[in-house]
This record gives structure tokens, C-alpha cells and sequence, in this order.
């Protein structure tokens, strides 16, 4: 993928994040994404208290997947650089 589609992709998944992000603020965290990979995982970086909580591996799968992939489906996962792994 050229560095302009790179750049368009990334767009996107950011704009999509913001359906989560208020979520995510309550509790005094937020997310960013930092990459996409030539296989389309976007690749996230944990934010404030969502970099250590325990509860980020479900708020992966049911917030963060869900809102990415819904509207890019080209996305064919979503990883975390940073935070709890289980």
C-alpha cells in the first residue's frame, strides 16, 4: 500500500475510534492508533488507565474490534502495542 493510502487508512480508523472514546474517557483513558500492517491489522497504543487495566482485553474484542471493523472491513484484525496481556 503506498504512504497515501497508508495515511487515508489511518485516518479512518481514528475517526472510527471516536465511537469508543467517550467510553473510554469516563474512566480516565483513551486510545490511539499508531499503524496499520500490510496484512490490515490496525495496531493501537493504550492510553491513561486503559494501559493497565485488566479489562481492556474485552474492551478490545467488544468496543475496539467492533468499531474498527464495522466501518472498514477491509481491517482483518486489531492489535494493542502496550497494556495488560492475557
Amino acid at each position: 500500500m503506498s504512504l497515501e493510502e497508508k495515511e487515508d487508512l489511518l485516518q479512518k480508523i481514528d475517526l472510527a475510534l471516536n465511537d469508543v472514546r467517550p467510553h473510554l474517557n469516563v474512566d480516565g483513558g483513551d486510545v490511539k492508533v499508531v499503524d496499520v500492517t500490510d496484512g490490515m491489522v490496525a495496531r493501537i497504543q493504550w492510553l491513561g488507565t486503559c494501559e493497565g487495566c485488566y479489562m481492556s482485553a474485552m474492551t478490545m474484542r467488544a468496543g475496539i474490534e467492533q468499531a474498527i471493523i464495522s466501518k472498514i472491513p477491509e481491517i482483518n484484525g486489531v492489535e494493542a502495542v502496550n497494556g495488560v496481556m492475557i
